[in-house]
């Protein structure tokens, strides 16, 4: 399969961008709140993780925070005409789901070492039910690789707004939550990582669980 081209824009453009959809958002009846953002670095490299409910939780995340973000997203969603579009101006680069995607990871290693900021889903696809379902073992691997903070962003509303099995979205409260960075360490070795990996998990799950999840 061949993978889309990822543009990106200047800083200016892409600022515009979340500009753009905070008020397209408002004028179709939406509301946006956030909070915590204070916890995403300013510069520097990060990764933020996120639960996953909606086709719109990458523009609204991406649209409250006042630095570029680069986001994984599934490679199918670079074909949908406008979406498409829209996503790879905004630095968001595709990922194989359902199989490990090296490149991926790659990816998102050598945007780090470069200083960037990146956001991951990881849950991998869009919840069913509403609730959080269990996060990837490679993300959570990938979290211990990668050695930078780790912040937690829990959206919630954007699942009522439109789930993945509704055709049309309806105005509502999206809230997007960030929580302080999480002690996850830096682990060299694959044997560290596995591990580490169950209470790393533990603590990715407690993260971004809301009250329906518990």
């Amino acid at each position: 399969m061949k993978r889309p081209v990822v543009k990106g824009a200047a800083t200016a453009q892409y600022l515009f961008y979340c500009w753009l959809v905070r008020h397209v958002w408002r004028f179709i009846g939406g509301r946006l709140e956030a909070s915590g953002v204070e916890n995403v670095p300013r510069s520097g490299p990060c990764i933020v993780i996120s639960n996953h409910q909606s086709y719109l939780d990458p523009l609204l995340l991406h649209a409250v925070v006042p630095r570029v973000l680069h986001a994984m997203a599934k490679s199918t969603q670079f074909a949908a005409p406008f979406m498409g579009w829209l996503i790879s101006h905004i630095y968001v680069f595709p990922v194989r789901r359902y199989q490990i995607d090296p490149q991926a990871v790659r990816t998102v290693l050598r945007r780090l070492e470069a200083g960037h900021g990146i956001v991951i889903y990881v849950e991998g696809e869009r919840t069913w039910d509403g609730r959080l379902q269990p996060p990837r073992l490679g993300t959570i691997r990938l979290l211990l690789k990668a050695g930078v903070p780790v912040i937690p962003c829990r959206i919630e509303g954007s699942y009522d707004v439109w789930p993945r099995w509704h055709k049309k979205m309806r105005p509502g409260t999206v809230r997007v939550s960030f929580g302080k960075p999480l002690p996850l360490p830096r682990l060299a070795s694959r044997a560290e990582r596995e591990q580490a990996l169950p209470e790393a998990l533990r603590m990715v799950h407690d993260a971004l669980s809301g009250p329906i999840d518990r």
